[in-house]
């Protein structure tokens, strides 16, 4: 009975921790910079404290402005969300733009190539969450996408390399696999955005039609990578993409509108974390050739 309550206890301060993480978009903010340490180690390059936190910066305040603007849907979508935006949104939303500033005033301060291209944060913050884009068929999750894909090339950019394979392909495959998640994500919110008149894929096309889609969309993703690294495009050590993939794989059938925000926020959000992880292994390692 005891042992019982235990671990009753410690699931709840999980999931309470879990739940902080996400609404508080700091889990969602590491994942984006984990994006950006993962580019830079399969790059090749040494990572650096500044790039990374300009990542997490700028993550921190698109989400959290995002969360604001969008509470009346997460009434009716994720009512606990809701309720902590209601109570801490703003606060969170402060310490998103101080660190979006002084990120973007330390990049000009140290004269950082691609600095101006920092302003790319807010455009992506007004057309997402002010001039309501999101509600034409496929252009949230395109914006999602290439948010996303932007944050290879911002590495690119910072260690003065560009358009090279090492760059360009994990924009690609983050620009598709992104999208390819925000079309997911949507699923739990079918209610919500039909009552808000968002056309989504979901709601158009079905919740089952959708995961089809995306499963499909990651078998190719998986053949192109293969494919890239056998002609010789890129090294070797990019085939740990293919974990990733099949952690996306894994939870795509689990996707169904009763899931809950954790599942959505933690589970799904967690693919880039678990990326992290595993490019982080395969260095350590020395298994990144």
């Amino acid at each position: 009975m005891e042992a019982t309550s235990g671990r009753k206890i410690e699931g709840g301060v999980f999931r309470s921790v879990a739940a902080f993480l996400v609404h508080s978009n700091l889990f969602i903010s590491v994942a984006a910079t984990g994006v950006a340490l993962s580019t830079t180690l399969l790059a090749g390059h040494s990572p650096e404290f500044l790039p990374l936190f300009i990542v997490f910066a700028a993550t921190l305040f698109v989400y959290s402005l995002n969360r604001l603007t969008d509470i009346e849907e997460d009434v009716r979508n994720v009512p606990s969300r809701a309720a902590f935006i209601g109570r801490y949104g703003r606060l969170f939303f402060l310490a998103g733009v101080s660190l979006y500033l002084l990120a973007v005033g330390g990049a000009f301060v140290l004269g950082l190539p691609g600095a101006p291209f920092l302003v790319l944060p807010v455009v992506v913050a007004a057309l997402y969450s002010l001039f309501r884009v999101k509600q034409l068929l496929l252009v949230k999750n395109l914006i999602v996408g290439l948010s996303w894909g932007i944050i290879p090339l911002g590495v690119g950019f910072y260690y003065g390399a560009v358009f090279v394979p090492g760059i360009l392909v994990p924009f690609g495959f983050f620009s598709v696999m992104l999208t390819v998640a925000a079309a997911v994500f949507d699923i739990k919110d079918i209610e919500g955005d039909r009552a808000g008149g968002i056309r989504t894929v979901p709601i158009v096309f079905g919740p089952k039609a959708t995961r089809v889609g995306a499963l499909a969309v990651t078998v190719a993703a998986g053949v192109g990578l293969v494919g890239l690294v056998a002609v010789g495009v890129v090294p070797r050590r990019f085939l740990v993409l293919l974990g990733f993939l099949a952690y996306v794989a894994a939870y795509i059938p689990f996707a169904t509108e009763d899931r809950g925000p954790l599942f959505y926020g933690f589970v799904i959000d967690g693919e880039h974390v678990f990326l992290t992880l595993l490019v982080l292994a395969t260095e350590a390692l020395g298994a990144g050739t």
